[in-house]
């Protein structure tokens, strides 16, 4: 069986000047899936999350949309508490 040659995908996604981009793309969506496996796993719906967030549906619904990055580690927390779980970030 020969070797993989060649650059790797996030040389290519870095050459072309989108690495960090896709990256966060892929964090949030990575991080909006956990959520709503949550949200079923516990019965909650989007109402019931948006009222102990103490925010509105549709303020919910941006902060679940994975094309939306710009969610702060506040929210992140606030969601993370509301679902009964505990937020985790580390550097890799």
């Amino acid at each position: 069986m020969k070797e993989h040659t060649g650059s790797n995908f996030d040389d290519f996604l870095e050459e072309e000047g989108i690495l960090e981009e896709v990256s966060v793309k892929a964090h949030k969506r990575l991080l909006v899936l956990q959520l709503a496996d949550i949200m079923q796993e516990n019965n909650i719906s989007k109402t019931s999350l948006a009222k102990k967030l103490q925010t509105s549906r549709s303020q919910l619904d941006r902060i679940l949309d994975p094309n939306n990055s710009s969610i702060t580690l506040d929210v992140l927390e606030r969601v993370a508490y509301a679902v009964g779980k505990k937020l985790h970030i580390e550097f890799a």
